[in-house]
């Protein structure tokens, strides 16, 4: 029995675990600096800025959609998928599609304008599942970022 729900404050552990458990799969098992402390304060403190959504067994939390919403300064509000995590003995289990569903049914639900992801470029499974679905897959746009130690010693000259 499987159950897709709004994720609570009570699954962040598990939520957790399955990021960290994701991080090794990316293989950056060492990049995952956010604590449950974060987590709690970002998505249930004063000012939630993540929502998720989790896939539930009998056995607990094997899977998640963490998503927020976002602005897009030429279409307007868009939903963001942070990430789309389902546990490695269940992948292609069609978990992922349920969750990534729900997240689909939440931007309808809000009115988004559009629904953003990232998918990294070794990744086969998940491109072929977004190709499958019908996503637009868009290799113009060069991701940017920086680190909390690059916005930290950061000068605006």
């Amino acid at each position: 029995m499987l159950n897709i729900r709004k994720g609570t404050i009570d699954d962040l552990p598990e939520v957790h675990s399955l990021i960290k458990e994701l991080a090794v799969y990316e293989k950056a098992p060492d990049e995952v600096t956010n604590t449950l402390e974060d987590m709690h304060w970002d998505g249930f403190g004063e000012n939630p800025i993540f929502r998720f959504f989790v896939a539930e067994t009998e056995e607990g939390i094997v899977g998640i959609a963490l998503y927020y919403i976002a602005y897009s300064t030429w279409k307007g509000k868009m939903l963001f998928l942070e990430d789309l995590i389902v546990t490695e003995r269940l992948r292609r289990s069609g978990i992922g599609k349920m969750l990534f569903n729900a997240v689909a049914r939440e931007a309808k639900e809000i009115g988004a304008k559009r629904m953003k992801w990232q998918v990294l470029d070794w990744n086969e499974p998940a491109i072929a599942f977004y190709r499958k679905i019908g996503a637009n897959l868009d290799g113009e746009w060069i991701n940017c970022n920086m680190t909390e130690e690059q916005i930290k010693t950061y000068t605006a000259d």
